[in-house]
């Protein structure tokens, strides 16, 4: 999954970085609309500059808005009748939190247009939104997943708590995928990234024979250079690991002037409190635990998720990684791992959902994994994670009742902005 998610507005292309395509299997009917720089959208208002990346569902491309004179987010869903259907119901809850926030105050991002284009895969929903910067993701990854520190950590979460307590308190919203890709830096980490920043001249007219820089690059080239690249980073990491001859330090990055504003993005699975979605919502790792057992999920699903975030901004590391076992599958393993940190899992919720048979025994016990290792959170940011007493428990005290197996006792985002911690 790259890091749109379903095609979200950020800045980061694929994954991380810049070698993962969406290759040209998806550009035929029903799939992506091959756009390329120079090419304009609704009747020549929005002009494409470059694409910035992608998702399952769409495309995402820098364009100039020839109109009001400003770089937008394009993004271009696949034609196909249920991509348009999801485009729509996104349009639908992005129109909602753009009519309630008229001072783009929220930390919600803004939708600013939407049409639909006609291309040779078919018609194509397209939303233009505010130009935003990288992902929470990009940002952890960017520090080499070393933890961006407490202060940093706090002000990213004033900004997501006043994003969520506005999509929950104010307009019904429930995200149902929040995690570190879908929260979107207000601006790029490398200013030379960022078209007004770097003062970029938008190109108008597209290139002659569609060349990029002077030449043009076909889809197999692309590919050989990522490989390439590839081939010669490991050659480089080898040579760190091996400590020899011409041993190479990867250099500190710092983080310092990167702001740390950000607004949540990604509708494409968000839902009204009262239409929620059947099935099973949220990216497994931040999956809340009603939503494993199969039982009622609201607002504090998406609390949930945002503890797991915070705590891998804070950490570099994602607080539940599950994986299959021996005898055990995924979800199991996920409930193990959540009750070593946070306790045992109150027997009137372990027995509320309709998997919880599968799961648990009669008594509230995991029926497969039988040996628990607990390992508090207090415990695990001062011994893992090199953490003074003093941070890891007011870290702690902030998170922890937002983990709270029962989800009616979380914390609403309105009562998190009031914690000690955050001020």
């Amino acid at each position: 999954m790259a890091a749109f998610g379903n095609g979200g507005y950020g800045y980061s292309s694929g994954s991380d970085g810049e070698d993962e395509e969406e290759g040209p299997e998806g550009y035929r009917k029903g799939g992506y609309h091959a756009a390329r720089p120079g090419d304009r959208f609704a009747g020549g208002r929005f002009v494409a500059q470059r694409k910035l990346g992608w998702g399952n569902f769409s495309t995402v491309w820098l364009a100039y808005d020839t109109l009001l004179k400003r770089f937008v987010a394009l993004k271009i869903q696949k034609s196909a009748r249920d991509y348009a259907h999801a485009a729509l119901h996104e349009i639908e809850l992005l129109s909602a939190v753009a009519k309630g926030d008229p001072t783009n105050s929220k930390c919600v991002v803004q939708l600013l247009d939407h049409f639909k284009h006609s291309g040779p895969n078919g018609q194509h929903i397209c939303l233009v939104t505010e130009f935003l910067g990288d992902s929470l993701l990009r940002l952890i990854r960017y520090n080499r997943n070393k933890g961006i520190g407490l202060s940093r950590v706090r002000e990213i979460c004033r900004s997501v708590l006043v994003g969520l307590d506005y999509l929950h308190r104010e307009l019904g919203i429930i995200h149902t995928d929040l995690k570190p890709e879908n929260v979107l830096l207000v601006s790029t980490i490398n200013p030379s990234k960022d078209p007004v920043r770097s003062g970029f001249t938008p190109i108008l007219e597209r290139p002659v024979g569609n060349q990029y820089g002077g030449k043009v690059t076909s889809f197999s080239e692309k590919m050989l250079k990522i490989r390439a690249r590839r081939a010669v980073a490991k050659i480089s990491l080898r040579r760190v690991s091996l400590g020899g001859v011409g041993a190479e330090v990867e250099k500190e990055r710092s983080l310092d002037g990167i702001s740390m504003k950000c607004k949540i993005v990604d509708f494409g699975n968000a839902c009204w409190a009262d239409q929620r979605l059947a099935g099973e919502i949220q990216t497994r790792e931040y999956r809340a635990p009603e939503v494993i057992i199969g039982s009622v999920y609201s607002y504090s699903a998406d609390m949930w998720s945002f503890a797991c975030m915070v705590f891998e901004l804070a950490t570099g590391d994602m607080l539940f990684a599950p994986k299959n076992c021996q005898g055990c599958n995924e979800d199991e393993d996920h409930l193990a791992l959540m009750m070593e940190t946070l306790g045992k899992m109150p027997k009137k919720i372990a027995s509320s959902g309709t998997h919880s048979k599968v799961y648990f025994d009669r008594h509230g016990d995991l029926k497969r994994i039988r040996r628990l290792k607990f390992w508090p959170l207090e415990r695990v940011l001062v011994e893992r994670y090199n953490f003074t007493e003093t941070d890891a428990n007011g870290f702690a005290d902030f998170l922890r009742p937002i983990l709270d197996f029962t989800p009616e006792n979380r914390p609403t985002a309105a009562e998190c902005l009031k914690h000690a911690w955050l001020n």
